[in-house]
C-alpha cells in the first residue's frame, strides 16, 4: 500500500488548489479572516519553480506560492509547504527559511510561510530557523499545523462540513491502518459514505473521493470488495456520483483511449476519464456544455493538461471563461 507521496501531482496539490479558502479556514482561520476574498488570489507556480530551482535544496516537496490581498489592500504572498507522509528532517526549518528569503529577495513582496506536517513523530515540531554570529542574527518563525494533533478529535471532524475535515481524517486513518488492510477497507468505505451523508454536491464528492482513494490505497482483492460495496451503496441511495464517472471513463476509454494510453504509458481509459470528469463538473456547475468543447477535450492527450483543466473547471465563473482557456 505504499504511495509515491513526493509526487507533485498528488491529490494534496489538487485538494489545496480546489479548496484553498477552506484550507486556510480550517488550519489557519486568522489568516482566512484577514484576507479580502473579493479580490481573489493567484497561484504563482512558475514564479515558485524558479525560486526552488535556484535554491537547490535537494528533495522536492509539495509547496505552493499564492498571491492574496489583505483587507488593508496590501498584496501578500503565502508560501505553503505540505510534508506529505513526511518524516523528521534536520534541514526542514532551514528550507523554510531559504524559500522565504529567496521569494522576498526576488519579488520584494511580504511572504508568510506556513507548514502542514503529516509525519508520525509527535515531538518533531519545527517552527523556527535561526543562526547567530558575532551579534548578527537571522531568523524565521513560521506557523505549523501537525495532523497528529487531530488524533483525538474524530467526532468534531465528522461533524465539521469543511472539506479539510475529511482530508485530515483520511490522513489519520491511513496512518492508523498502514499494516491492517482489512481495517483500512472498512474505514475507507465509512469515510466515503460520509461524503454523501454530509450533503456535499456531486463535484465535491468526486473531488474528495479522489483524495481518499489515493491516501487509503488497497490491495487489488480488497479494492474490488470496496468497489462492490460502493456500487451497491450508490444504487440503494440513487446517487451514482463516483461509480458513474468511473464507469464512463472505463467504457469510453476501452473504445477511444486505448491507443493514446498505450503510446504514453498511461492506463487505458485514464485520459478519457479525465475528460469526462471535466464535463461532469462543468455540467453540474453551469447546466450545459457544447459538442465543440467536448471535441476540443478529445484532442488533448496530456494527462497533466487535463488535470489543470479540471481544476479550472472547478474555479471559473462561467462556461465561456473555461472555453477561452482551452
Amino acid at each position: 500500500m505504499k504511495q509515491n507521496n513526493q509526487d507533485y501531482d498528488s491529490p494534496w496539490k489538487d485538494i489545496l488548489e480546489v479548496y484553498f479558502r477552506e484550507f486556510l479556514k480550517f488550519f489557519f482561520p486568522k489568516i482566512e479572516k484577514d484576507l479580502d476574498w473579493k479580490k481573489g488570489y493567484v497561484f504563482l507556480d512558475k514564479e515558485f519553480q524558479s525560486i526552488v530551482k535556484e535554491a537547490k535544496t535537494g528533495r522536492r516537496h509539495l509547496d505552493k506560492l499564492i498571491s492574496v490581498y489583505r483587507k488593508n489592500n496590501q498584496e501578500t504572498w503565502l508560501l505553503i509547504h505540505i510534508e506529505v507522509q513526511g518524516t523528521k528532517e534536520t534541514d526542514f526549518s532551514e528550507r523554510m527559511y531559504v524559500y522565504n528569503y529567496r521569494t522576498y529577495d526576488r519579488y520584494r513582496r511580504p511572504v508568510a510561510s506556513l507548514a502542514v506536517l503529516t509525519d508520525e513523530t509527535v515531538s518533531w515540531r519545527p517552527e523556527r530557523f535561526v543562526y547567530e554570529i558575532w551579534g548578527c542574527e537571522a531568523s524565521l518563525c513560521f506557523p505549523v499545523v501537525k495532523i497528529l494533533d487531530y488524533n483525538n478529535s474524530e467526532k468534531k471532524l465528522l461533524e465539521n462540513t469543511n472539506p479539510f475535515a475529511i482530508v485530515v481524517l483520511s490522513q489519520l486513518k491511513a496512518m492508523e491502518t498502514r499494516n491492517d488492510p482489512e481495517a483500512r477497507t472498512r474505514l475507507k468505505f465509512d469515510l466515503v459514505k460520509r461524503l454523501y451523508q454530509k450533503g456535499y454536491k456531486k463535484k465535491d464528492v468526486v473531488q474528495l473521493f479522489s483524495f481518499i482513494d489515493w491516501i487509503m490505497s488497497l490491495p487489488e482483492e480488497l479494492s474490488q470488495r470496496f468497489w462492490d460495496k460502493l456500487i451497491s451503496f450508490e444504487e440503494e441511495y440513487k446517487m451514482p456520483y463516483v461509480t458513474s464517472v468511473e464507469k464512463i471513463g472505463i467504457e469510453k476509454g476501452m473504445q477511444q483511449g486505448m491507443q493514446q494510453g498505450i503510446q504514453q504509458g498511461i492506463p487505458v481509459g485514464m485520459l478519457i476519464e479525465a475528460r469526462e470528469m471535466i464535463i461532469e463538473v462543468l455540467t453540474e456547475r453551469f447546466g450545459r456544455t457544447s459538442a465543440k468543447l467536448s471535441k476540443q477535450l478529445e484532442n488533448i492527450d496530456s494527462r497533466e493538461k487535463l488535470k489543470a483543466l479540471h481544476r479550472q473547471a472547478l474555479r471559473v465563473k462561467n462556461i465561456n471563461e473555461f472555453e477561452n482557456r482551452l
